[in-house]
């Protein structure tokens, strides 16, 4: 990765004018699809704010910087099993990205930053007609994005 720093840390960062800070969220920071996870789609709607004011922060006084928010889908790990209340195994979860698959995706957006990165690009266009829904009932009964419901 040549001389690009994955996140900045403290006043080397800071000395050197330059580095990367990438933010994992989630399509669930975007888009509410699964209602039993609200605290979860709240702090990752916070975490995307803090992250594009960051970003519009350190625009001018630093722009060789780069601020990333990572937007992953469903992946196939135990998060489910393991969060607060429960769930479902997302591993089962039909259309789940590999880890793999979505690490791809990070390690492409360290090598070419841009400011917001979905793990599949199919995600940009559900998130977009998601707001531009006059009837939000449609896309919050569906299921979450690249998924379907068992």
């Amino acid at each position: 990765m040549d001389d690009k720093v994955v996140v900045i840390t403290g006043a080397s960062s800071e000395a050197r004018g330059r580095g990367h800070i990438i933010n994992v969220s989630s399509m669930l920071g975007r888009v509410p699809y699964v209602p039993v996870r609200s605290a979860y789609n709240a702090a990752k709607h916070a975490l995307n704010a803090l992250t594009a004011n960051l970003r519009q922060e350190l625009r001018e006084r630093y722009p060789d910087s780069h601020v990333t928010t990572f937007l992953p889908g469903v992946v196939a790990t135990e998060f489910g099993v393991n969060a607060l209340g429960g769930g479902m195994d997302s591993r089962r979860i039909p259309g789940a990205q590999s880890g793999e698959e979505t690490a791809g995706v990070l390690v492409d957006v360290i090598e070419r930053p841009r400011p917001d990165v979905y793990s599949r690009p199919e995600y940009r266009q559900q998130v977009l007609a998601y707001y531009a829904s006059e009837d939000l009932a449609l896309p919050e009964g569906g299921a979450p994005p690249g998924t379907r419901r068992p």
